[in-house]
């Protein structure tokens, strides 16, 4: 890969995601205003691949990515990074210093969530102002017209822009981690590490009692573990959902496909998101009759019974 989009602009966390790539380092980098700009710049071909947050250990998901990856032109994730993640508050050079002076802060949506119980205790008087990203609330602070007077960011960019640092650490939960996913056309799938993820998504066609538990009957029948499920409303209506599913292994285990063939037989609209060494290598453990030779020895024995 020689060229990336990710959610900027310069200094935002997923920057600092996109450096722990190695292939990101030294490609040419498109910095997007959104998640969903980043990921057309991948369906157009402008760029190779897109990185972009998909999931906080404090607040979840991100739904802007697990939505648009659901929707539209097939996309496949490759890879995924994790990023500690920890937080500066920092004000307009020249402004208030103060921190009972506030009256307006400004930071991504995610980042403000992270820091909510810190900001009531210490800036309760500090109305909150909605930022596209971390990095671009903090170089808001360089412009004179902008109405806010502080910024929540990444330590990195209020150093690199030489902001006044207000308070450091104000993170609520410390050793919070964010989970960065790079995003690619559909092509050759990774090799299989013996540490991998599979996300999928299963929209269901009609609601009935019972469904969640057909999807989950075809991981537990064949000892899969799931890491992640999520409900995301499909937009249609009240009520129409999807599930978005992270689990353990890959699809060319025998075990996986099997589990994935048997979804589409029963929701044809599932979508395959991408099987990717997990950002952390640790094996997992596959009950054994669930190995790649179970399930061979189990054909061979079915075919010479037929075979008679």
């Amino acid at each position: 890969m020689k060229s990336f989009a990710y959610l900027g602009p310069e200094g935002t966390f997923t920057e600092a995601a996109l450096q722990r790539v190695p292939e990101g380092r030294g490609a040419t980098k498109l910095a997007a205003g959104s998640v969903i700009t980043a990921l057309n710049h991948v369906r157009s071909g402008e760029v190779d691949a897109a990185v972009v947050p998909i999931e906080n250990s404090v607040e979840g998901g991100v739904s802007a990515t697990l939505d648009e990856i659901a929707a539209g032109n097939e996309l496949h994730i490759v890879r995924e990074v994790l990023v500690p993640i920890s937080f500066m508050l920092v004000g307009r050079p020249g402004g208030p210093q103060e921190l009972d002076q506030l009256t307006s802060v400004s930071t991504h949506t995610h980042a403000w969530a992270q820091v909510r119980t810190w900001a009531e205790a210490n800036i309760p008087q500090a109305a909150f102002v909605q930022a596209s990203s971390t990095a671009a609330g903090a170089r808001g602070l360089l412009d004179d017209s902008t109405a806010y007077d502080a910024a929540v960011c990444a330590p990195h960019l209020a150093r690199g822009l030489d902001l006044p640092i207000l308070a450091e650490g104000i993170e609520d939960t410390v050793g919070a981690v964010t989970r960065f996913v790079v995003v690619a056309q559909p092509g050759t799938l990774p090799e299989r590490t013996g540490s991998d993820k599979t996300s999928l998504v299963v929209p269901l066609p009609e609601d009935h009692p019972g469904a969640l538990v057909q999807i989950m009957n075809q991981f537990s029948t064949r000892g899969i573990n799931l890491s992640r499920i999520e409900s995301r409303p499909t937009g249609e209506y009240l009520g129409k959902y999807f599930f978005s599913i992270d689990l353990e292994g890959h699809l060319g285990e025998e075990r996986v496909g099997a589990a994935l063939a048997a979804l589409y037989r029963m929701f044809p609209g599932v979508r395959f998101i991408g099987s990717y060494p997990r950002a952390e290598p640790i094996p997992y453990s596959i009950p054994a009759y669930t190995t790649d030779d179970a399930y061979q020895r189990g054909r061979a024995w079915v075919q010479n019974i037929l075979d008679r």
